[in-house]
């Protein structure tokens, strides 16, 4: 039986609380936050698609606010964080390198990231690759043989590409920097040279029940069924994981008024249980399409009645929103969504279409709420105006076609 049953506006702002989006930030950012960021959330989704800012870079955004998006890459480089296979591929936290290491060890395990049928046909080749990258250093990708004109997919990378992902999935080299966004890839003992697996190694069923810890803070509020996506494991009973915290003390049991089940908060919020009835979401801002509070679809459409598809894999036909559709957070909920595009040379945040939620009625105070919300996103870009081409009437009457962001300082 449920400890207690929540109203479902405080389960999510328990969720939001754990991800770092109930409220905004009251200071500005500094060099430190971006780590702790990820650290908080457990890993981050790296996505490469630039149509406005990078998944990383927004998500990074959504939760500290305007900062240099270049320390993103600064971190990796000073080695606080690392890069590999998490919920996809992620930035994690260096001490995490202990969670991903067995999946290192064993890459069979890994689907279409590692192919031991390449390994073994290109083994002399993939040596001496190693070979080169310990005698002469860090390397890119786009050091090494010809680039194809078009790749639309690992199976059609250049070999050499696909030599340095084998040797990155098998863990003998890392990422120690991104150049232009570019993978740098070093020999993983110049990496992270502490490491010694006889020493800090941890079996797969530990580390997966580390990941599943860490997915259940980062979460904060869950049902069982969502904790094995946060870092896509597979073969877990989180069922079983969950009732063994519920008798440690690490996780209660709760009910919700509006949906039935049961849902589990994290022991680190019980103390906003106390205040539950007080407890208000105040943080207003676009979302990423890899944002940990959409990622899963399911958790979504259960927990904030979100359906959300990505649809730049769509064809252009088949898409109901947009290629690349920022969710829209308003005080605890998921009230919009905008189809964003960035003309950098034209200093222009263009609104391709803007939709709002059946349920989202328009409020003078949701309004501002928006325009503010578009406005730091678009300053943060550089963008001198935002562009908007669809909209809902009720937003065009207030909107127009747009302003400058100047003028909104």
């Amino acid at each position: 039986m449920p400890d207690m049953k929540l109203p479902l506006r405080v389960l999510r702002y328990l969720h939001l609380s754990a991800q770092g989006l109930a409220h905004p930030r009251r200071r500005k950012a500094v060099f430190t936050d971006v780590a702790a960021c990820i650290r908080e959330m457990g890993l981050l989704q790296i996505d490469t698609i630039n149509v406005v800012a990078r998944s990383p870079y927004l998500v990074l955004f959504s939760r500290l606010g305007d900062y240099p998006a270049q320390w993103l890459e600064d971190t990796l480089r000073q080695g606080d964080i690392l890069e590999y296979w998490a919920h996809e591929a992620c930035f994690i936290p260096r001490e995490d390198y202990r969670l991903v290491r067995p999946s290192m060890l064993a890459p069979e395990a890994m689907g279409w990231k590692y192919s031991a049928q390449w390994h073994d046909t290109h083994r002399q080749d993939i040596e001496a690759l190693v070979r080169h990258v310990r005698e002469n250093g860090p390397v890119r990708s786009v050091e090494l043989g010809k680039q194809r004109k078009k790749s639309n997919g690992w199976w059609e990378w250049k070999p050499e590409k696909r030599h340095l992902e084998t040797l990155f999935t098998l863990g003998e080299l890392m990422v120690c920097a991104r150049e232009n966004f570019h993978r740098v890839y070093d020999l993983a003992e110049r990496v992270i040279p502490e490491w010694r697996d006889e020493e800090h190694g941890l079996s797969l069923d530990v580390a997966r029940r580390i990941m599943l810890e860490k997915s259940a803070s980062a979460l904060g509020v869950f049902r069982a069924a969502w904790l094995a996506d946060y870092y896509r494991l597979k073969r877990v009973n989180a069922a079983n994981v969950v009732q063994g915290w519920l008798e440690e003390g690490k996780v209660i049991r709760v009910g919700c008024e509006e949906l039935d089940g049961d849902f589990f908060v994290h022991h680190s919020l019980l103390p906003l249980l106390d205040q539950a009835e007080s407890l208000k979401a105040t943080h207003t801002s676009l979302l990423s399409p890899f944002d940990p509070v959409v990622w899963d679809r399911n958790r979504a459409s259960e927990l904030f009645g979100f359906e959300y598809r990505l649809e730049c894999y769509t064809p252009e036909a088949k898409r109901r929103y947009g290629y690349f559709v920022l969710p829209l957070l308003h005080k605890g909920g998921l009230v919009g969504r905008m189809d964003c595009k960035l003309h950098r040379q034209q200093g222009v945040l263009e609104v391709k279409r803007c939709y709002l939620e059946s349920d989202t009625k328009v409020t003078a105070g949701k309004v501002r709420d928006f325009r503010a919300a578009l406005t730091r996103f678009a300053d943060w870009q550089r963008a001198d105006s935002v562009a908007i081409v669809a909209q809902p009437e009720s937003l065009r009457r207030i909107w127009g076609s747009g302003w400058q962001v100047r003028e909104d300082e």
